[in-house]
């Protein structure tokens, strides 16, 4: 069994992304599916019509992302989509113009979907993408509609619609909002599209408080609602650039598959005294805080930070052998050149084959366990963002072990 068909084997039937990649690690393709399992099958072992057997043909392996709802797929596939310009998501030879999402500039403006902006000599409307797939931005306005309720008549009306009572618009029409408030829920929209998600959030907590403690419960429900329905989304978008980073550095280092887990380590001592070792745990590209562990240098006298970076990676990686534990995709060291052979020393002596890498603190050097020189990343890119994170993590938690080993010991306990 081929890689592909042991991915799609262990594919779930629930909503989500899934992303084709040819040999080189180039995405080709990404998809929404209700079912991933079933959708990511069809494209396998079928007849397929000629753009899609020219795809398959290169496909040499596959990611997915799960998502709470087809909805939520939608515009996930939208968002990486737009972004990544794969091959075969766009068709070059289609000089068709992509959708445009539409604000229009009116006391009660509408929000709608076009195909072009007018000349800007006569038009004040905000506009947001383009993007390529039609049907996915259709899917996300019925759900930006759904959590925040807007006006899409081109002209208003003399009483309220069928829409109103969905609950799909406020119905200005009728004169169940006015301007002002109005104004406010097209400024969530704005915001939410702009992916000003933390502003957002607080400016609706702020609100819901309020309108609880006014005893106005039914308004203030209608924003926790709100409020759990952006959660989800942002969620789905921070993994997202979750997965950006992973393969971002999976792509700078060379490495045979994505680094979902990467393990961290730290050494903490002051002149050498309560010298600790942490090591932290990320699982695509988030902390694992269960998974954190903390080490008392047992073996080091004095001070001898390479002696008590081969320690604990020593202990660390023993033990999952011994428990025949899975290990990581990726190990990485805070320090240089030095840290990070002392560190594949001992992961060979254990018989072990897992990629190493580490980071030097001054110019943020990366050093690879079969480079002899070092990698420098650009300021901004999602790798060393990555790293960076991951390094300032170990640290955080190797100096708190630290602190709270020097405090015992001040309290005698």
């Amino acid at each position: 069994m081929n890689k592909i068909e042991t991915k799609i084997k262990n594919l779930p039937n629930t909503p989500g992304v899934y992303i084709f990649k040819d040999r080189q690690g180039k995405i080709i393709y990404i998809g929404k599916a209700k079912a991933l399992k079933k959708r990511v099958s069809s494209y396998f072992g079928r007849p397929q019509n000629d753009k899609n057997q020219a795809m398959v043909k290169k496909i040499a392996d596959l990611e997915y992302l799960f998502t709470p709802t087809d909805a939520q797929a939608q515009i996930l596939e939208a968002a990486l989509v737009k972004e990544k310009q794969p091959q075969y998501n766009i068709d070059l030879k289609d000089d068709k113009s992509f959708p445009l999402l539409k604000i229009s500039d009116e006391e009660f403006p509408t929000v709608t979907i076009c195909r072009r902006r007018k000349p800007v000599s006569g038009d004040s409307a905000l506009y947001f993408g383009p993007y390529p797939n039609t049907r996915a931005l259709r899917q996300a306005i019925k759900l930006i509609r759904r959590v925040f309720g807007f006006r899409s008549c081109k002209k208003i009306p003399k009483e309220a619609c069928l829409y109103y009572r969905l609950k799909l618009c406020p119905a200005p029409c009728a004169g169940k909002i006015d301007a002002q408030e109005y104004a406010g829920v097209i400024r969530n929209i704005i915001m939410f599209l702009g992916s000003q998600y933390e502003e957002l959030t607080n400016e609706l907590f702020r609100k819901m408080n309020s309108l609880a403690a006014e005893k106005k419960f039914e308004e203030a429900a209608k924003i926790r609602d709100q409020l759990n329905a952006l959660s989800a989304i942002r969620q789905n978008r921070s993994y997202a650039s979750g997965l950006d980073e992973l393969e971002d550095l999976k792509n700078l280092l060379k490495l045979d598959k994505l680094p979902q887990r990467i393990e961290a380590f730290d050494i903490s001592n002051i002149s050498g005294t309560l010298a600790t070792g942490s090591m932290v745990s990320f699982y695509r590209a988030k902390p694992d805080k269960n998974n954190y562990r903390r080490f008392r240098i047992k073996t080091v006298q004095g001070i001898d930070d390479f002696q008590m970076m081969s320690e604990v990676v020593r202990r660390r990686y023993r033990r999952l052998k011994e428990e025949n534990t899975a290990l990581p995709d990726l190990v990485l060291i805070d320090g240089g050149k030095a840290h990070l052979s002392v560190a594949e020393r001992e992961i060979k002596q254990l018989g072990l084959n897992i990629p190493l890498a580490s980071i030097a603190k001054d110019k943020e050097n990366i050093y690879l366990a079969d480079k002899k020189f070092p990698i420098r990343l650009k300021q901004d890119t999602p790798a060393l963002n990555l790293i960076r994170r991951i390094r300032d993590e170990a640290h955080r938690f190797a100096i708190s072990y630290h602190h709270l080993l020097r405090k015992k010991k001040v309290l005698g306990r």
